[in-house]
């Protein structure tokens, strides 16, 4: 994992999700909704944070973990500027397939919106997602990022060079046989690991969940400009709200799933 750690030190996460913001906007309304009002919400492979300091200033007690130390800095430092360090139980550099510095049945919620798409073997994902299962509380949810191999085909159909090894028909097939990539520049994006989407609800009911939604991150929007967004902005408030509303409901259309970079998985620990 000394590579996806060397990556995310360079890259900015936080930022990522500012400049590309429907991802979040999507995902946290959909994560938002679905919480109980108060609890407490791990929020595992966090990055620097970002769902974690905004489920805070909602008043949840958060605790997050995150492979990268650096990532781990920068969240403390964001609670520390948000002034809602109070609202954290911990901060932890950790690998999501080994969380035994938290107890069993303990949290109310959990998120794992990274680590799986990084874990290239069955074995770690499925490592993963059973430490995820044994934090929370029976009958608590999960919301868990998938990337998935319809997706990554098209990007690297529609653009070869930057996505190599697959810029080669052998490189694609290769990639469609075994959902691994890992990529022939270096610096560039991990070695990661894209589903099947109609293997998502199946791997994680494997694992003792039961399946409530499967969203596209990205629904309808995902390729849109921020030309094209002002657009709709200029239109005024209400306008804008009404086109974002149609967009979050997209999100659940699962004839959109395969177009989206991200998928979220929300169920249910049985």
């Amino acid at each position: 994992m000394n590579k996806v750690i060397a990556y995310y030190d360079r890259f900015d996460e936080w930022g990522r999700l500012d400049r590309e913001p429907i991802e979040f906007i999507i995902n946290f309304h959909h994560i938002k909704s679905m919480l109980p009002q108060q609890g407490r919400i791990l929020d595992n492979g966090a990055g620097p944070g970002k769902y974690a300091i905004e489920l805070a200033k909602l008043g949840y007690r958060m605790t997050l973990t995150d492979l990268t130390p650096s990532s781990v800095d920068i969240a403390k430092k964001k609670a520390a500027e948000y002034r809602i360090e109070d609202q954290f139980d911990g901060f932890y550099a950790a690998d999501a397939r080994d969380l035994s510095m938290l107890p069993d049945d303990h949290f109310d919620a959990a998120l794992m919106l990274g680590p799986l798409y990084h874990l290239q073997a069955e074995e770690g994902r499925v490592k993963a997602v059973r430490e995820l299962y044994r934090v929370t509380k029976p009958g608590g949810l999960v919301f868990v990022a998938f990337m998935t191999k319809t997706r990554f085909l098209m990007n690297s159909v529609m653009h070869p060079e930057h996505w190599k090894p697959n810029h080669t028909v052998e490189g694609i097939r290769q990639f469609l046989r075994t959902g691994t990539f890992d990529h022939a520049d270096e610096g560039r994006f991990t070695g990661a690991y894209y589903f099947d989407i109609a293997e998502i609800g199946p791997f994680m009911e494997s694992q003792g969940f039961e399946t409530m939604k499967l969203i596209g991150s990205s629904s309808i929007a995902g390729a849109m400009t921020p030309g094209q967004w002002d657009y709709w902005r200029q239109q005024g408030d209400e306008a804008y709200r009404q086109i974002m509303d149609i967009v979050i409901k997209e999100s659940e259309n699962p004839y959109l799933l395969g177009y989206a970079s991200h998928l979220l998985y929300i169920g249910r620990k049985n």
